[in-house]
């Protein structure tokens, strides 16, 4: 961990302890988690609720607490839809073995039955007895013929069903890999995603760049402007810096007002350019209030970029982009910095964890 994701993190923990301390919630894990998302701002439904609760003058107390684990982090939607289907694919399958083993047990049957008629022949069998097996070996015949009809129906609906459950099972997958107000993809997926083109960029010897980005000013306008529009410009730097990135590039919400773009075959300069590309789109955008009309002006953010060097780790790849992102922020905002010719990271331990974007 670098010493800026340290401190922000260390950050986080001081506010939940406090909203802990301050609303008598007993310390418990659950009501840490509780907080300390809360503290993060990952989760905007969750922060919503909360600071309408400050809002009306009331500070969350253990009943409510409990309501609000329960409400947005013991249950996970996109968790509960992949269970749900895993079970029905479960019982699906155990449908198609059942049938299966029924048609073997009718086909050892059918077997026998033949195996009987076989050894009853003889030179000196009678018409009416070979009539008589002739009839027995017919019914089996259509009764192993009417089985193995049951059994084609039952496997063509298992193999309808199985793809349906394939689709919500893929669409459960992609859901639990999307943050839920942005629509891009979450830190789970970032992380898993830099481990992969790290690990390929190191396999191939490509080059492999990683661009940071904070919204400039960000609690201060959703302060000024209320949760609701703060939603907004985070959807607004989400849909610019996707559109701005395209084939196996990767567009991520890091955490709270931070975002990520991992870029697999892209090197050092070429990232600069992405970087400011998207920094220009961003800041030549007019925010407008949905509800009024009202102009609220531009928003800006903060880059930095740092690219894949032989023996890097996802911690020290990530660490040299924050320190770029801190100078950035330093330096006045609404611009790009990148690793090479970064004086020293003294710009990243000044950043406070709970600084104003």
């Amino acid at each position: 961990m670098s010493e800026q994701e340290f401190k922000r993190a260390f950050g986080y923990a001081n506010t939940a302890l406090d909203l802990l301390h301050r609303g008598r919630i007993p310390p418990y894990p659950q009501f840490y988690e509780l907080l300390y998302t809360y503290a993060t701002g990952a989760n905007p439904q969750l922060n919503a609720r909360i600071n309408a609760i400050f809002q009306s003058g009331a500070t969350p107390d253990h009943d409510l607490a409990t309501k609000l684990y329960d409400e947005f982090l013991k249950a996970h939607d996109a968790h509960e839809r992949l269970n749900s289907v895993s079970e029905r694919m479960s019982h699906r399958i155990e449908a198609v073995h059942d049938a299966i083993d029924a048609a073997l047990g009718n086909a050892n049957s059918f077997s026998a039955t033949l195996q009987s008629v076989t050894d009853g022949i003889s030179d000196a069998i009678s018409p009416e007895a070979l009539r008589e097996m002739a009839w027995q070996l017919l019914a089996e015949t259509q009764r192993m013929q009417d089985t193995n009809h049951k059994l084609e129906q039952k496997l063509e609906a298992a193999r309808d069903d199985l793809s349906a459950l394939q689709r919500d099972l893929d669409e459960a997958r992609k859901e639990s890999m999307l943050d839920p107000l942005t629509k891009i993809f979450n830190r789970k997926c970032f992380d898993e995603g830099l481990t992969k083109a790290m690990a390929e960029a190191a396999t191939y010897g490509e080059p492999l760049s990683l661009v940071m980005i904070d919204i400039d000013q960000f609690k201060q306008f959703n302060d000024t402007y209320g949760h609701q529009t703060g939603d907004q410009v985070l959807r607004l730097v989400a849909m610019t810096l996707k559109s701005n990135i395209k084939g196996k590039d990767l567009a991520a919400r890091y955490g709270g007002e931070e975002f990520a773009a991992i870029l697999p075959s892209t090197d050092y300069a070429a990232a600069l350019h992405v970087a400011e590309n998207v920094r220009k789109a961003l800041q030549a955008k007019e925010l407008l209030k949905r509800s009024t009309n009202e102009k609220l002006g531009r928003i800006t953010a903060s880059f930095g970029v740092a690219s894949y060097r032989s023996g890097d780790t996802p911690s020290s790849l990530l660490e040299r982009a924050d320190r770029c992102l801190y100078a950035a922020k330093h330096s006045g905002r609404n611009c790009v910095v990148g690793e090479i010719g970064l004086a020293a990271p003294e710009h990243a331990e000044k950043r406070d964890p709970q600084e104003a974007a």
